[in-house]
C-alpha cells in the first residue's frame, strides 16, 4: 500500500494534478475521449461520402458547412437561455447521437439514387457536429475549472482527446471491411451516450480553486437571447479579441495548409510516397503531441506564463514563414508542420481555452460556442479565398510566406494584448467581495463563507 501511495503521489506530481481533483481530471478524459473517439470514428467516413458526391462540388460542401453553422448557433442559443448546463451539455450531446441513428436508417432503408445527396448532408452535419462538440466539451471544462487550474490541467485532459482521435481512427480502419460503414454510426452514438453520461459527472465532481461557484445553482438556465453568442462576441473587446485571435490561427493554418498542397505535389509525384509521407507527419504530431500533454504542458504554461503560450504558435509560424520563403522545401515543410501542429494540440490550444476562464459564464457557452463554430469557419473560408486571390496575383510559395509572416506579427501582437487583458477580466469576473455561496477550494470544507483570496 505504501509503494503504491508513492507511486500515485509521484504520479500526481508530474501531471500537476492535486488529490481533490482526480476525480473531475479522470471524468474530464473520459469526456473528451469519447468525444474525440465518437468524431474520428465517422470523419473518414465523411471524408470518403465527400469525394463520393464529387471532388468539384467540396467547395459547395464547405458553403453548406458555413451556412449550417449561421443556422445552428441562434438555435443553440436559444435552448442554452432555457436549459440548466448540465442537461443542456447531456441533450446536444443525445441529439447528435439520435442524429447518428437517423443517418444509420437512412443508409440502410433509402433508395440507391438518394446515396449521395445524404452523403452530402452528413459531410455538412459532420463539420457542424465536430465544431459544436468540441467546443460545448472545453466550454465545461473554462466552467468548472479556475485559470489556475487551466494551466495545470488542461494539458493533462487534452491527451484523453488525443488518444480518443487515435482510438477513433483506428476503430474505423479495423472494422469498416467487418460491419461496413453504416454500422460504424452506431458506435459513434455509443460514444456520444458516454460523453453525455461523463459530462454529468464533471459538473458533480470538479471544484474551482477561485472565488468561484463551480456546482452553486447547476439547475439554474444558462439564460440570456438566441442572438447571445454574436452579440457578446461583436460588443466585448476582450471577446472580440479572442475572435480575431481565432481567425489569425486559421489563416496561419491554411496558408500552411495550400502550401504544403503545392510543394508536396511538386517534390512527391507518386501518389503512395504522397500518402505515406502525410502519415508520417500525422504519426509524429500524434506522438509529439501525446508525450508533450502528458508531461510538459501544465509545467510550460505555469512556467512561461499564459501570454507566452499564447505566443508561441504564431511566434513559430513567423520563423516556420521566413524558412520557407527562403527554402520551400519538403524538409522545411514537414520540420514546420510537426512542430506547429504539436505545439497546437500541446500549448496552444490548452492556453486559448484558459482564456474563458475568464469570462462571464454565460460567455462561456454562448459566446465562446459562436467563436469556437462559426468564426472559425468563417476564417476558415474567407483565408482559403484570401490565399486563392494570392495565388491569382501571381505570388507563390515565397509571396504567401511574407504574407503568412506578416499575419503572424499581427497574430503575436493580438496574443500579448489577450494575455494581459485576461488578469484584468479575471478580477473583473470574480465574485469577491460578495458574500456568496461558492465551491470550497482545494483543501476546504464546504461552507458558505466569503472568499478565500486564493487569486
Amino acid at each position: 500500500m505504501a509503494d503504491a501511495h508513492r507511486v500515485t503521489t509521484r504520479l500526481e506530481r508530474l501531471l500537476q494534478v492535486q488529490p481533490a481533483e482526480v476525480a473531475a481530471v479522470g471524468w474530464s478524459w473520459l469526456f473528451f475521449f469519447s468525444v474525440l473517439t465518437a468524431y474520428y470514428v465517422i470523419r473518414p467516413i465523411r471524408d470518403d461520402m465527400g469525394v463520393a458526391g464529387g471532388v468539384q462540388n467540396l467547395a459547395w460542401l464547405f458553403t453548406g458547412t458555413l451556412t449550417g453553422m449561421a443556422i445552428a448557433n441562434p438555435v443553440f442559443g436559444f435552448v442554452a437561455g432555457r436549459m440548466s448546463r448540465p442537461r443542456l451539455v447531456a441533450s446536444t450531446y443525445r441529439f447528435f447521437a439520435l442524429n447518428l441513428v437517423g443517418f444509420f436508417a437512412a443508409l440502410h432503408l433509402a433508395p440507391t439514387a438518394s446515396l449521395v445527396w445524404i452523403g452530402r448532408v452528413f459531410f455538412v452535419w459532420t463539420a457542424v457536429f465536430t465544431m459544436f462538440a468540441n467546443s460545448i466539451f472545453w466550454s465545461v471544462m473554462a466552467d468548472v475549472f479556475s485559470t489556475a487550474q487551466g494551466k495545470r490541467l488542461f494539458g493533462v485532459i487534452g491527451v484523453g482527446g488525443t488518444i480518443g482521435a487515435i482510438t477513433g481512427a483506428s476503430l474505423t480502419s479495423g472494422l469498416v471491411a467487418v460491419i461496413g460503414a453504416a454500422n460504424l454510426l452506431l458506435i459513434s452514438a455509443a460514444l456520444l451516450e458516454v460523453s453525455a453520461f461523463a459530462a454529468g459527472r464533471v459538473f458533480q465532481k470538479a471544484v474551482r480553486s477561485d472565488d468561484e461557484p463551480a456546482q452553486a445553482s447547476l439547475d439554474d438556465a444558462v439564460g440570456g437571447r438566441a442572438w447571445d453568442g454574436l452579440s457578446r462576441t461583436l460588443g466585448h473587446p476582450y471577446l472580440r479579441g479572442i475572435a480575431v485571435h481565432l481567425v489569425l490561427f486559421t489563416m496561419l493554418t491554411t496558408f500552411i495548409y495550400f502550401q504544403q498542397a503545392t510543394i508536396v505535389d511538386a517534390a512527391i509525384a507518386n501518389r503512395v510516397d504522397r500518402t505515406r509521407f502525410f502519415a508520417n507527419v500525422d504519426l509524429a504530431v500524434n506522438v509529439l503531441a501525446l508525450t508533450t500533454q502528458s508531461l510538459a504542458t501544465g509545467h510550460l504554461i505555469r512556467v512561461l506564463g499564459l501570454t507566452a503560450a499564447l505566443v508561441f504558435l504564431p511566434a513559430l509560424s513567423l520563423i516556420g514563414f521566413i524558412a520557407l520563403g527562403a527554402a520551400p522545401t519538403v524538409t522545411v515543410l514537414m520540420a514546420l508542420q510537426i512542430l506547429r501542429r504539436a505545439g497546437e494540440f500541446a500549448i496552444a490550444k490548452p492556453a486559448r481555452e484558459v482564456l474563458f476562464t475568464a469570462a462571464q459564464r454565460r460567455d462561456r457557452y454562448k459566446a465562446k460556442n459562436f467563436i469556437d463554430t462559426f468564426v472559425y469557419r468563417a476564417g476558415d473560408q474567407l483565408s482559403a479565398w484570401l490565399y486563392a486571390g494570392l495565388v491569382a496575383m501571381g505570388l507563390g510559395v515565397t509571396g504567401t510566406s511574407r504574407v503568412g509572416a506578416a499575419g503572424a506579427v499581427v497574430s503575436i501582437a493580438v496574443a500579448c494584448w489577450l494575455g494581459a487583458r485576461h488578469a484584468k477580466e479575471r478580477l473583473a469576473s470574480s465574485p469577491r467581495g460578495e458574500n456568496r455561496f461558492r465551491a470550497p477550494a482545494l483543501g476546504e470544507t464546504h461552507s458558505a463563507t466569503g472568499p478565500s483570496g486564493i487569486h
